[in-house]
């Protein structure tokens, strides 16, 4: 067959973006599928992934998501890998997709949605897996106590946020999947982000993606998940411990197939988060 492995390039987006909505997510529009291959963050991207193609039609996609950051005082250079979709008869050629994003020299590679036998081919790869336990815990209503913030408004965010925190926001505040709480208190700020997953289309779910500071999210807690009760109408919070930083009283643990991946030469797992990734630029 005459197919070929080619990188993604923004002139790439559209048809992309037409192959995902018409074979991946037809939930997401053509598009939010263009918007959301295009990070908001600065970064000197190669690409967005790679894709097969059939004839000069596109009949595999493996998306990337590219950042440079800041880790132990030097700059690192990481490679999210995202959405996998290739039509049924070009199966076999699948793993193509995937040796052209690992081919790349001088990255961290996290694959933080990997499923089925994608978690054993990657553990083949050299990719480790991180504490990926989920807890899930109601949100009730509460009411902050005097001198204690909780918002979700932009400008106020900006006004509380400073240095490093300040400018993760602003490197999120437009992500489609990204949503932002900051909590402040006489002690300290926290900036949390978190996705608003809807499994069936029921929109249940918080998932918490970032803790910018554990102490201060772990005592307003509480007046958090009120907050996303009242604002945004979500009656449940998922959250992952290694991530808050804590296991929330009465939390339940959910029982789940997803898992947390990453392959790095230099990096320990605590090194890993979340942002920067699929996650906050697909509302799937």
């Amino acid at each position: 067959m005459n197919v070929q492995v080619l990188p993604i390039t923004s002139a790439d987006v559209s048809r992309v973006a037409h192959f995902l909505n018409a074979h991946l997510n037809s939930r997401l529009s053509v598009d939010l599928w263009a918007r959301a291959l295009t990070p908001p963050w600065k970064s000197s991207a190669p690409n967005h992934g790679f894709m097969l193609l059939a004839a000069g039609v596109v009949v595999g996609v493996y998306l990337a998501f590219y950042a440079e950051r800041t880790v132990g005082g030097t700059r690192q250079r990481f490679c999210n890998l995202g959405g996998w979709c290739v039509l049924p008869q070009y199966r076999l050629l699948s793993v193509k997709l995937l040796r052209a994003l690992l081919r790349q020299e001088g990255y961290h590679f996290t694959d933080l949605t990997p499923s089925g036998s994608v978690i054993a081919m990657n553990e083949r790869l050299g990719f480790r897996h991180l504490d990926s336990e989920l807890v899930a815990v109601p949100n009730l209503p509460f009411v902050p106590l005097p001198g204690r913030v909780v918002t979700s408004d932009p400008r106020r965010i900006e006004d509380l946020l400073a240095g490093d925190d300040l400018q993760l926001y602003l490197d999120h505040r437009d992500a489609l999947a990204a949503r932002h709480v900051v909590l402040a208190d006489r002690s300290g700020v926290c900036h949390v982000v978190f996705r608003h997953d809807r499994p069936r289309n029921l929109p249940w779910f918080a998932s918490v993606v970032h803790v910018g500071d554990p102490v201060v999210f772990r005592r307003m807690f509480r007046p958090f998940t009120g907050h996303l009760l009242v604002r945004y109408r979500i009656p449940a919070t998922l959250l992952e411990p290694r991530v808050a930083g804590f296991r929330p009283r009465g939390a339940v643990r959910v029982p789940t197939d997803r898992r947390r991946m990453f392959r790095s030469d230099t990096l320990e797992p605590d090194r890993i988060d979340l942002l920067y990734s699929e996650l906050v630029c697909v509302p799937f």
